[in-house]
C-alpha cells in the first residue's frame, strides 16, 4: 500500500502532511502496515471520528400544504422540493429544530422560507448571499390623498434617490456612520471591501428588490406615531456587493473546515462559532446587518429631504440572518423574526397588499414568519409563461405606476398574499397591524422589459 492509502483514516487533520510524511519515513523503513498504523496512533493520536448526515431529521413543522395541489384541486402552498431541502438540512449533525414558512419555494441549501436551528454553528449558505436583506417602512406626516395626488411628483423623487441592479453605484456621493464602523478593519476582506461599501450606500439590489409609495391603514395601534390612515414608503434591498461577497467567502471556508471532520452534501456545511473562522464570518455578518439598515435609511431619509415630508414612523426588520440564543443559532433564510411583541413587515406584490404584523414568539416556527408571499414557481417558468402585456393592464385596472417591469417579479409569479397570512394568522405566528397597497413601484427590471 503507499502511504497516503495506509493514513487514509486521518484524511482531513489539519497534521495530515505531517502525517504523511511520517508514514512514507516508516515505509521505507521498511515497517509492516499494522506497524505504520500503530506508530502514527501513538504518535498523533486516533483518527477523528467523521460525522455523517443522520438518518432521520430533526423534528420540523410545515406552515401550509405541499404538493403540486392539494386536496380541493388548488394550486398547493409549498412545491415538495423545499421541504426536501429542509429534511435534508435537518440530517446534518449540527441539527436541533426546524419549520417552514407557507411562502417558501427551493432555493441552495436552505429553502427560501426556510428556519433552521443549529447547535453552536453557523452555515454561510443557509443564512444567504445577499446577507441582512431586510424591509423598510417609513410614514409620512401626509394625508393619502394629498400623497395621491402628489404620485407622479413623489415618484419622480423616488427614482432619483436610489439606483437599482447588480453592482449599482450612486451617483452621486452618500455618506452614513456605518462607513466608520470599526468592524470595516477587522479583516483583509473587509478592510478592501469599505471601498464598494461607500460606493453602493443607498443603493438597491436587482431581482425583488424595490422601492415603493404605499398609502395604508392601521389595524391595531402597535406603530407609534402611526396614523389610523397613512401614506408611506416601502424598500425591499440588503448588503449588496459587499454580502455577496462575505457570502462567497465563507461558504469557501466552511466547505474546507467541514470536509475536515464531516462527509456533508455541498452548500451544507458549516462553521464552528469556537473557530475563528466562524467568529470572523459572524462579526461579518452582524456588520453586514447594519450595512443594510444603512442602505435602507439613506433611501428614506433622502426621500424625505427632498419630498419635504417629515417622517413620523418607521418600522425595519430583515431575513436572511442568523441570530444566537445562547448556544443555539437560528438561520432565518427568507424568514423573518416574530418573537413575541416585535414588528415585522410581510409584502405582497406590486399588485397586491403587503403587511406590518406583531409576532407571537410560536415556538413551532422558532418565532418566525414568512418573509413575502413568496414565489408561485422560478424565474425561468415566469419568462416562459406570463405575458406582460396581461400583467401591464392588470396594473393598470388597479392605478399601479411601475418601472422596472419584469415577468419573474410581476404579480402572478408570486402566490396570494392573503393566504400566506391567513395560514400564520390561524397557526398562531402573528397578528396583523396595519394593510399597505402600492400605488408606485421601481424596480431594476430587465433590458427592453420596462
Amino acid at each position: 500500500m503507499k502511504p497516503h492509502e495506509i493514513i487514509a483514516a486521518w484524511k482531513g487533520d489539519k497534521r495530515f502532511t505531517q502525517i504523511a510524511g511520517r508514514a512514507a519515513a516508516l515505509k521505507k523503513a521498511g515497517q509492516s502496515v499494522a506497524a505504520i498504523q500503530e506508530a502514527i496512533r501513538a504518535e498523533f493520536g486516533p483518527p477523528a471520528t467523521r460525522l455523517k448526515l443522520h438518518d432521520q431529521p430533526a423534528p420540523y413543522t410545515v406552515f401550509g400544504t405541499i404538493g403540486k395541489t392539494n386536496i380541493a384541486g388548488l394550486e398547493a402552498d409549498i412545491e415538495p422540493g423545499a421541504i426536501e431541502q429542509l429534511q435534508l438540512a435537518l440530517r446534518l449533525p449540527i441539527a436541533d429544530r426546524g419549520a417552514l414558512m407557507p411562502d417558501a419555494h427551493p432555493g441552495y441549501a436552505l429553502p427560501i422560507g426556510g428556519v433552521f436551528r443549529a447547535h453552536r454553528a453557523v452555515s454561510p449558505s443557509m443564512v444567504g448571499v445577499d446577507i441582512a436583506c431586510r424591509m423598510m417602512l417609513s410614514i409620512f406626516a401626509i394625508e393619502p390623498e394629498e400623497f395621491m395626488c402628489q404620485r407622479a411628483a413623489l415618484f419622480a423623487i423616488l427614482k432619483k434617490v436610489t439606483t437599482f441592479g447588480a453592482g449599482a453605484e450612486r451617483p452621486y456621493p452618500a455618506d452614513h456612520p456605518v462607513l466608520d464602523d470599526a468592524r470595516w478593519r477587522y479583516t483583509s476582506q473587509l478592510r478592501g471591501l469599505r471601498e464598494r461599501a461607500a460606493a453602493q450606500l443607498g443603493t438597491s439590489g436587482s431581482g425583488n428588490h424595490f422601492a415603493e409609495l404605499v398609502i395604508g391603514e392601521r389595524l391595531q395601534d402597535l406603530i407609534p406615531g402611526a396614523p389610523a390612515n397613512f401614506a408611506g414608503l416601502l424598500t425591499h434591498s440588503g448588503s449588496r456587493g459587499v454580502g455577496y461577497a462575505i457570502a462567497n467567502t465563507y461558504m469557501r471556508v466552511a466547505a474546507q473546515e467541514s470536509k475536515q471532520i464531516a462527509d456533508v452534501p455541498r452548500f451544507y456545511e458549516w462553521l464552528d462559532l469556537d473557530r475563528e473562522a466562524g467568529q470572523e464570518y459572524w462579526m461579518a455578518m452582524e456588520l453586514c446587518g447594519a450595512y443594510a439598515s444603512a442602505n435602507h435609511h439613506v433611501i428614506h431619509d433622502l426621500f424625505a429631504r427632498r419630498s419635504r415630508l417629515p417622517i413620523v414612523a418607521q418600522v425595519e426588520n430583515h431575513h436572511n440572518f442568523a441570530w444566537r440564543q445562547g448556544d443555539m443559532v437560528i438561520h432565518r433564510k427568507g424568514a423573518t423574526p416574530a418573537e413575541a411583541g416585535v414588528l415585522g413587515i410581510i409584502p405582497g406584490s406590486m399588485a397586491s397588499p403587503s403587511y406590518v404584523v406583531v409576532g407571537t414568539g410560536n415556538p413551532e416556527s422558532l418565532a418566525s414568519t414568512s418573509h413575502g408571499a413568496g414565489r408561485r414557481g422560478s424565474r425561468s417558468w415566469a419568462k416562459q409563461t406570463i405575458n406582460l402585456g396581461t400583467v401591464r393592464r392588470m396594473l393598470a385596472e388597479q392605478d399601479v405606476l411601475v418601472e422596472g417591469l419584469s415577468a419573474d417579479e410581476s404579480p402572478l409569479a408570486y402566490k396570494e398574499i392573503e393566504r400566506v397570512i391567513q395560514i400564520q394568522e390561524e397557526a398562531g405566528l402573528l397578528q396583523r397591524v396595519a394593510r399597505m397597497h402600492p400605488i408606485a413601484v421601481l424596480m431594476a427590471g430587465e433590458a427592453g422589459e420596462d
